[in-house]
């Protein structure tokens, strides 16, 4: 019994242990966690603490104003009632918001489904439509919401959570005198998460409210036309209660942008190209047997001695207002989906095809630097035959020996069938020599072909000049696949069979055939409508091939600063001046005598000479592109449209039609200068006020006088 007290007792010890051991430890651990907190990550933790503490107010600056040359407004903004919805406060709802959601389709007259659609967010496997910006910032849902709709929102707030009915300025783009001009403006779509990063440590980066350009002018005068957005910050207690003011920013509205596009022609050169294709349309090709497709095409118009574009049309085209609030499930797959034929490409820029007998300025000037005499009589044949090939002239015709001035005027194909392949004959043919000459292929680089322009507008593509380097590339590309191909050629002897064979052995090699075709612009040759102008223009102003420009000055949003955009060059053309002036004569030839004649009947050309090259290009599989390139003192005008048919039947009248309201020249070839839209290429800029306002001439809808009377078509 006397043991007892001293077993409870060591008992009661034993616990007190044990608990100290527990405190000790609960202490060590709360100790080190503060150490962490407080000294290992304190800064960081501050800093968190302080920003927790400060909320940002941010009021989107106003974009800058796109304009026309005479000041007219392509793209600017106005005042809608825009509906959105915070994706944050959706979320802490029990049911996402799905209530609120479906409260709002019904007063908006909008499926649940697409406004669900709307505030998703966007990612690899989420289609259109879905927010592509920051899932912070509130998402429209509609930019075309009513004052009524507006007021039931807004004076039942406690049935939309989240969902704001505010007046906000939104991009309009006016399509003036029905100017639509969507590739050239392109179109605004909201910042993402990558971008914002990527432009963080830069000198323009961007809010999470921001809406940048996608393409365009949009695009690439993006950094101007977006201004700077105000910024208020506020301090506030852990309740939200606001307890005083931190730094703010202020804003400052985005500067415009003037071009050198005038809407009067911009609205012609549209309208001529779309009733140019839907004139093709009813046009028999007698080698399908059916009526042209004329599926898409594209027109410039440019000054040429400043290589400023003053109209560029591309169709099929799009209403770049579909993308403004953020735009439908249904447009996105009209603008995107095959059926389409992808309006959203400026094929002015982005378009490639073969440029047919529009090339053949490069082929003149490449054989007279190679030796040969402008003026010399070359054979005239209706064709031409190398190795058991026979390569005809157009419709068969021969013209006798005539000059290459002459072979310029009516066209002439195996002209230049001839001078080529005498070229790859002194080169070495099929094994050239260590440096051949490559005269016809030099030339087209020196021409700018295979590169950029330089234009200011983004995506543009370089086309193609297929010479021996591109030859060789494209084969070692390829060859596993034609091999493949070729190993069925025994029992299966079809065209593309027979390609995939000769691709195969051959298909390094620079044939006579490859240059022969090359010579009239056929074969792997690729331009583009862009390219053309550059050339033609050069051609016009005495060699100079200028950047194109559709930007002509930045004016800050006070208008005290004009940051002028001034032409430049990327080269010169590889002629002398007497070259150039007999190129000119024969240009001029055309179009008086020559294929493009029967489309230039009564024009003044005493007093505005016309200088023209029609083209017709094959294409493998397809309907053949026009191509009608021509030029004056002042403006060049190339126009081409995709299986179309020949260059002055299809693209003819369109072409004469834009030179008729650029004049004022009537049908019957008087001209009128209070008719003329641009008589002189126009330099100067719109009138700025000091505040920024700059003042805009009035547009007037412009009718061209119906086309020249017409004889039988002339070849290509």
């Amino acid at each position: 019994m006397s043991n007892l007290p001293e077993t409870r007792t060591s008992r009661v010890s034993v616990r007190l242990i044990a608990i100290q051991i527990l405190v000790f430890s609960l202490l060590l651990t709360l100790g080190g966690r503060l150490w962490y907190l407080q000294i290992r990550n304190g800064q960081e933790y501050a800093t968190e603490a302080r920003n927790n503490h400060v909320q940002q107010v941010i009021e989107p600056a106003t974009r800058g104003s796109i304009l026309d040359a005479r000041g007219v407004p392509l793209a600017d903004n106005q005042t809608r009632l825009v509906v959105s919805a915070s994706r944050t406060e959706l979320l802490k709802m029990k049911d996402d918001g799905k209530a609120v959601l479906g409260r709002l389709a019904k007063v908006l007259g909008m499926s649940e489904k697409e406004i669900r659609n709307k505030v998703r967010l966007c990612d690899a496997k989420t289609p259109q439509p879905c927010w592509n910006g920051s899932p912070y910032q509130p998402i429209p849902i509609t930019d075309e919401a009513t004052t009524q709709q507006a007021l039931q929102i807004r004076e039942r707030s406690e049935a939309f959570p989240g969902i704001s009915a505010e007046p906000t300025a939104v991009r309009r783009y006016a399509a003036p005198g029905d100017a639509n001009t969507a590739q050239v403006l392109g179109y605004l779509s909201p910042v993402t998460d990558e971008e914002i990063n990527k432009a963080k440590d830069t000198d323009s980066p961007f809010l999470r409210s921001d809406q940048i350009g996608r393409s365009g002018l949009e695009r690439t005068y993006d950094r101007y036309l977006r201004g700077k957005a105000a910024v208020t910050r506020y301090e506030v207690d852990n309740l939200g209660r606001v307890i005083g003011q931190a730094a703010s920013e202020k804003g400052q509205g985005g500067a415009s942008v003037v071009t050198s596009i005038d809407a009067r022609v911009q609205a012609i050169a549209e309208k001529q190209l779309d009733q140019a294709m839907k004139d093709a349309r009813k046009v028999h090709d007698r080698n399908t047997g059916t009526n042209y497709k004329a599926d898409s095409g594209a027109v410039v118009v440019m000054e040429a001695k400043t290589g400023r574009v003053v109209a560029m049309a591309s169709n099929p085209s799009y209403d770049p207002n579909a993308w403004v609030g953020g735009i439908s499930g249904k447009d996105y797959a009209h603008l995107t989906g095959k059926d389409s034929n992808y309006p959203l490409l400026n094929r002015a820029i982005q378009g490639q095809a073969a440029p047919g007998s529009i090339f053949k300025v490069i082929s003149t000037t490449a054989a007279i630097n190679a030796g040969y005499d402008f003026n010399g009589h070359y054979p005239c044949t209706s064709s031409y035959s190398i190795g058991g090939q026979t390569f005809k002239n157009f419709e068969g015709e021969g013209h006798g020996d005539i000059s290459l001035g002459r072979a310029l005027e009516v066209s002439c194909d195996t002209v230049f069938y001839r001078l080529s392949h005498e070229e790859w004959k002194k080169d070495g043919g099929d094994k050239p020599k260590k440096d051949p000459n490559d005269w016809f292929y030099k030339t087209a680089h020196q021409f700018g072909l295979g590169k950029e322009t330089g234009i200011d507008l983004p995506n543009e593509v370089t086309g193609r000049v297929p010479d021996r380097k591109w030859k060789n590339s494209f084969w070692k590309a390829n060859k596993a696949g034609w091999c493949k191909q070729a190993k069925a050629w025994p029992k299966k002897k079809d065209f593309a069979t027979k390609l995939a064979r000769e691709g195969c052995l051959e298909g390094m090699k620079l044939h006579a055939y490859d240059s022969i075709n090359y010579a009239i612009g056929q074969g792997d040759t690729l331009v583009t409508p862009i390219q053309m102008a550059t050339i033609y223009g050069a051609i016009a102003n005495g060699g100079t091939l200028y950047n194109p420009t559709v930007g002509k000055a930045i004016v800050s949003p006070d208008g005290k600063k004009v940051q002028p955009v001034r032409p430049t060059s990327h080269g010169k053309l590889p002629d002398s001046p007497k070259t150039l002036r007999q190129m000119d004569s024969a240009l001029a030839g055309v179009a008086t005598r020559g294929t493009a004649a029967w489309r230039f009947q009564g024009w003044p050309q005493d007093k505005i000479p016309m200088h023209a090259k029609t083209g017709t290009a094959e294409v493998y599989g397809k309907q053949t592109t026009s191509w009608f390139a021509t030029y004056t003192k002042d403006y060049t005008i190339v126009m081409t449209i995709s299986q179309g048919g020949t260059g002055s039947g299809a693209s003819g009248p369109a072409v004469r039609n834009i030179y008729n309201a650029l004049y004022g020249v009537d049908e019957k070839g008087g001209i009128d200068p209070k008719a003329a839209l641009l008589p002189k290429p126009q330099s100067s800029l719109p009138k700025i006020e000091g505040d920024g306002t700059i003042q805009a001439q009035p547009i007037k809808p412009y009718v061209p006088p119906s086309p020249s009377p017409s004889a039988s078509e002339s070849p290509q």
